[in-house]
């Protein structure tokens, strides 16, 4: 950060002394400051536009400068940001020097020595100002890095579709969805059948183009709010809010089963003919997530011996 790009507030109520203030620091080459007359005035400005240096008199009406500097501590952890405090006092000793620190001020200048100090102590707080906004820096980073990694461990690679922990997350608060505000949870579970017998005949390659097919038409088969997850590598969810349990009905469904099923899927060595087994869990909020997932994947052995959308009963 060059001198020019230090922002630097001055809070001082005799003229005087902020002029000379002024005066010192513009001669050094800063010029980005601003002024304040007052405490008050000064955090009035702060949450308007915030400072990285504050340049403040310690003894002042109405609100001193420790006072302050104990607001601006309150607004920086709140903001997540950070403003280097230096107080001018005509105060001397350890006391003095103790009493400011333990309330947040970073340094302070004394006025007998203001002209042949505060250039260097202004210095020395820009280097620590540039310090902490590359640490700032490097944090935000890695936060958004975490966020995104953790956004990632939702999803499935292949497909884009969240895993099963994001499918346990949505469908837990569709159950919630359900309860509050009425309608019911429904989960419908795919499977595709035989899928490792076809991987050893047809290949990785051949099956993960397969897996892609089935994945976009299934997507285009459904609504944009409901939510698709890749469970593993042959077992698909759909969780879904509808407005009445009745809705969550097998016959609801059917065009999307037969949709998935009686068309074939192209790869770059052919067609992959897939047989896809379904079944149904639904609640009005008050079943489990987890609950709701193993009775539908128990369900799925009945869809493939008869070829149709299968309810797990006890839930509808």
């Amino acid at each position: 950060m060059s001198h020019s790009e230090l922002d630097i507030l001055v809070v001082d109520d005799a003229r005087f002394s902020a002029a000379v203030v002024n005066r010192t620091l513009a001669s050094a080459g800063y010029t980005r400051i601003r002024h304040a007359h007052s405490a008050q005035d000064a955090l009035g400005q702060l949450t308007e536009q915030p400072a990285d240096l504050v340049v403040a008199d310690w003894l002042m009406p109405g609100m001193d400068g420790l006072e302050l500097t104990r607001r601006i501590r309150q607004s920086d952890e709140a903001s997540n940001r950070y403003t280097y405090v230096l107080l001018l006092t005509a105060r001397e000793g350890v006391d003095a020097l103790q009493q400011a620190f333990d309330q947040g001020v970073d340094d302070f200048v004394s006025k007998s020595a203001m002209t042949e100090q505060l250039h260097h102590r202004v210095m020395a707080a820009d280097r620590i100002i540039q310090r902490h906004n590359r640490v700032q820096t490097d944090y935000q980073r890695m936060l958004t890095v975490n966020r995104q990694l953790k956004r990632h461990a939702l999803i499935d690679p292949l497909t884009g579709f969240g895993n099963r922990q994001d499918a346990l997350r949505a469908l837990q608060n569709t159950l919630k969805q359900a309860e509050k505000r009425g309608g019911a949870a429904c989960l419908l579970m795919l499977r595709l059948e035989d899928f490792e017998a076809l991987r050893a005949q047809r290949g990785d390659k051949v099956m993960q183009q397969g897996v892609l097919a089935f994945s976009r038409r299934l997507r285009q088969s459904v609504r944009p709010m409901d939510h698709l997850c890749r469970l593993q590598t042959d077992q698909f969810a759909l969780i879904t809010w509808q407005p009445h349990l009745n809705h969550c009905d097998p016959t609801g469904f059917r065009r999307l089963y037969e949709g998935l099923n009686h068309r074939a899927y192209q790869t770059a060595a052919g067609f992959l003919s897939l047989q896809v087994s379904m079944a149904i869990a639904a609640s009005e909020g008050t079943s489990h997530a987890e609950q709701m997932f193993e009775q539908a994947l128990a369900e799925l052995d009945q869809s493939l011996s008869e070829r149709r959308i299968v309810s797990a009963t006890a839930n509808v």
